[in-house]
C-alpha cells in the first residue's frame, strides 16, 4: 500500500464545488471514478481545499491510498487521458503514508479578480466577477490592511460554516490592478467557508464609496455576518497557491 500525493487543476464552472455530493457533478468525484477505474480498486481521494461550488484551483491537493504497481509520478499521465478537459493533474508523487494535506501547518493563496469596466468581456465571464459602478483601488487597499494579521473573521463566514475556532491569519492581502482587472489576493494559514468572497465583497463596498475603509475594525468587532458586505461571486476566485510548512 502507498500513498499518492496529486496535484490537480480545474475550472471549476460545472461542478458543484471539490466535496462529493449526491447526484451533483464534483471534482472530487470525478477524480473517485476515474482512479477506480483506472487502478480497479476502491478508491476515495483526501482533499486539501474544499472548494465552492464554480470556484477554480491551480493546485489544489489531494492524496490517496493504492496497491496499484503503477508507478506514482506516471498516474498524472494516464488520469490526463481519462479525465474531462477541464480537470487536469499537474503532478503526482508518492508521499508518507501518513501525510494528510487537512492535517498539516500549510498557507493558501488566493486570487479574486473583477473586470471593472463599462461593458463585459465574454473571453472573462467564467474567471472574473464584472461590475460597471467604478471601484476606487486605493480605498479598497486600505480597507484590506486591517484584515492582515490574525483575527476572529466571524463576519466573514458564512453562517453555515461547522468549525472550532473562526480565529485565522492573513499574512498578505493586495489589492492591484492590471488594466481593467482588479485583483484581490490573499494568502492565509486558512480560510473558512465563503470566507475569502466575503472578503472581496466588503473591499468592492469599500472600492464603490458605498462604505469607508476604517469599517473594517467595526466589522470585525461584530463578530456578525450580517455586518460584512456581500459574498462576491464564486467565478472571480481561484486558489493559485498551496505551500506546506
Amino acid at each position: 500500500m502507498k500513498r499518492v500525493k496529486l496535484v490537480v487543476a480545474y475550472d471549476g464552472t460545472a461542478y458543484h464545488g471539490w466535496q462529493v455530493q449526491p447526484g451533483a457533478p464534483t471534482i472530487e468525484g470525478e477524480l473517485n471514478r476515474v482512479l477506480r477505474a483506472l487502478l480497479d480498486e476502491e478508491i476515495k481521494v483526501i482533499g486539501a481545499s474544499r472548494t465552492d461550488a464554480g470556484v477554480h484551483a491551480l493546485c489544489n491537493v489531494a492524496v490517496f491510498d493504492t496497491d496499484t504497481r503503477i508507478p506514482a509520478e506516471k498516474i498524472a499521465y494516464a488520469l490526463n487521458q481519462r479525465l474531462p478537459e477541464d480537470i487536469r493533474i499537474q503532478a503526482s508523487e508518492e508521499t508518507a503514508p501518513d501525510f494528510h494535506p487537512r492535517h498539516c501547518d500549510s498557507r493558501k493563496t488566493y486570487e479574486y479578480r473583477i473586470l471593472n469596466a463599462q461593458f463585459p468581456l465574454p473571453t472573462k465571464r467564467l474567471y472574473a466577477h464584472f461590475t460597471y459602478v467604478p471601484l476606487d483601488v486605493d480605498r479598497m487597499k486600505q480597507a484590506a490592511l486591517y484584515l492582515i494579521g490574525e483575527h476572529d473573521f466571524k463576519s466573514f463566514s458564512s453562517p453555515a460554516a461547522a468549525v472550532e475556532s473562526t480565529v485565522r491569519t492573513i499574512y498578505q492581502l493586495a489589492v492591484t490592478k492590471e488594466e481593467d482587472e482588479i485583483i484581490i489576493r490573499v494568502c492565509g494559514n486558512g480560510f473558512l467557508y465563503n470566507m475569502v468572497r466575503i472578503i472581496a465583497g466588503t473591499l468592492i463596498e469599500a472600492g464603490r464609496g458605498s462604505m469607508e475603509p476604517e469599517r473594517i475594525k467595526e466589522i470585525l468587532a461584530a463578530k456578525d455576518r450580517a455586518a460584512a458586505g456581500p459574498t462576491a461571486p464564486a467565478c472571480g476566485l481561484t486558489l493559485i497557491k498551496y505551500e506546506f510548512l
